[in-house]
């Protein structure tokens, strides 16, 4: 049977795609920090779809934190088809008021790691020249972004490098497909400090379900970037024409202190 690996897999966009794929009798393995939400859904889904889940409580953001992951699942003797990195976090505020800690954490969690799990499983994927991998970005990947200047940052490399591994594959079983989703209801926005942004004001914010759901289809469809939701895919696509500064002026409007 399949197996799927899916981090920042104990809620939201994470969560929704651990359902999804256990319900098409794929077996898991979940990571993310907190093991009392993983065990839950362990349970839950297991209880629904005849699947086995193997949970991994760690903290993405430590040091070779990829790597143990990768031998706890070489342990269980487990071979992943689907990898899907979606574990990540963000900060919002002036970068010379945020905090370097939780920075640095971002940039450990959406880029180190990510990159090391991709590199390791990327491996086994090779031998049988079969899998799959899904790496969560953002619309924010495509601007730069004036009050989340590292997180843009991150996302824009997650980006940039799933494209350019999907393109060396290009000729194998194995693709990779970035998921840039906008705005969506999740935990993202209390975890980034975003009570404070126009960005969640908006009205029509989709569901975590409806983007695993929309990620899921496009991974298995082997789609290279996969942007939610017609007006992300309108405004990804005008950031490459409208002069640098009107872009970080919009980016700025969009996600803005509400007043």
């Amino acid at each position: 049977m399949e197996t799927a690996l899916i981090t920042g897999a104990s809620t939201g966009i994470g969560k929704e795609l651990a359902r999804i794929i256990a319900e098409k009798g794929t077996n898991l393995v979940l990571v993310a920090r907190s093991l009392e939400k993983l065990e839950n859904l362990k349970i839950e889904l297991e209880a629904k779809n005849k699947v086995s889940v193997f949970t991994i409580a760690l903290d993405l953001s430590e040091a070779n934190a990829g790597l143990e992951v990768y031998e706890q699942v070489v342990q269980l003797g487990l071979e992943v088809t689907y990898l899907i990195n979606n574990a990540g976090v963000g900060l919002y505020g002036e970068f010379y008021a945020t905090d370097w800690e939780r920075e640095n954490t971002m940039i450990n969690l959406n880029i180190t790691s990510l990159t090391q799990l991709t590199k390791l499983f990327l491996k086994g994927m090779m031998e049988r020249n079969r899998g799959r991998i899904m790496n969560v970005a953002s619309t924010a990947a495509f601007q730069p972004g004036p009050l989340m200047s590292v997180y843009f940052a991150s996302k824009a490399y997650v980006l940039h490098f799933s494209e350019a591994i999907g393109y060396e594959l290009r000729d194998t079983g194995i693709t990779v497909t970035t998921l840039c989703p906008g705005p969506t209801i999740s935990e993202f926005k209390d975890t980034a400090s975003m009570g404070e942004s126009r960005l969640f004001k908006q009205k029509g914010i989709p569901s975590s379900a409806a983007v695993a759901e929309y990620g899921y289809k496009s991974m298995m469809k082997g789609k290279s970037v996969a942007i939610h939701g017609w007006k992300n895919r309108l405004l990804a696509s005008s950031t490459g024409f409208a002069p640098r500064r009107l872009v970080l002026a919009i980016a700025d409007r969009i996600q803005g202190r509400s007043k």
